[in-house]
């Protein structure tokens, strides 16, 4: 069991790093940029080359069943589920085979949107109770990918 963050615009990469410790998880920080990470070997920076979708792709073709990814992109969730991950928001959301279809569907549906230029306004900011509710949700699919190891 590994954890991926998804690391260019995540909010909770502390939190991660401290949740992994406790557990004893390896960590892999994904970006096409330079992100500090604290000394550890069991974190490890991971940058990838720039443009769309390059660190979704790296992190979907090394995912394997019991992996946790932590991420705000939905097709890359959407993968992750397919290949017998798990997928989590920074703020908390669980992707999960039930809601991954509709998730895809509103995100299609708000890129329509966006694309006749209507201003939607974008995501809502992030607050302590999003980081909260992320540790929490963080902790629960720890136990339950390693119960579907077992």
């Amino acid at each position: 069991m590994r954890i991926f963050i998804d690391a260019d615009a995540c909010p909770v990469k502390d939190e991660v790093y401290k949740v992994a410790a406790r557990y004893g998880l390896r960590t892999f920080v994904v970006s096409n940029s330079f992100i500090q990470i604290p000394a550890s070997p069991m974190i490890e920076r991971m940058i990838v080359d720039a443009g769309p979708d390059v660190a979704d792709d790296w992190i979907a073709e090394r995912t394997e069943p019991g992996d946790i990814v932590v991420t705000n992109d939905i097709p890359l969730a959407d993968r992750v589920l397919k290949a017998g991950g798990a997928a989590v928001a920074p703020n908390g959301r669980p992707f999960t085979p039930d809601s991954i279809g509709s998730a895809l569907a509103q995100r299609a549906i708000m890129e329509h949107i966006r694309s006749t230029g209507e201003i939607t306004g974008g995501p809502k900011a992030f607050a302590a109770a999003d980081r909260s509710r992320f540790l929490q949700t963080l902790d629960e699919t720890i136990h339950r990918q390693r119960r579907k190891l077992r």
